[in-house]
């Protein structure tokens, strides 16, 4: 708790491991706060990877991380 009893909201970042990441799009997708977005350029593999672009609109909930295939995906608290 912050001082003055007012909590502080908590921050997430999604790590995205591009090596195990098929590109399916569950994350973007079903985001409930779309902070995901797809990169511009194709990878080596022809797909157009996920990347967590709206990290500020992240409430943690962990649905991509639970919908991803590829176990490419991990939830992490920030210490703000």
């Amino acid at each position: 708790m912050a001082l003055g009893g007012k909590r502080r909201a908590k921050r997430y970042r999604v790590v995205i491991n591009e090596a195990y990441c098929k590109g399916c799009g569950y994350c973007v997708e079903f985001c409930p706060r779309k902070v995901f977005d797809r990169k511009a350029e194709l990878n080596a593999k022809g797909v157009n990877l996920p990347v967590f672009a709206r990290p500020d609109d992240c409430i943690g909930c962990g649905q991509c991380n639970l919908l991803c295939p590829d176990l490419a995906i991990k939830l992490e608290e920030v210490e703000t």
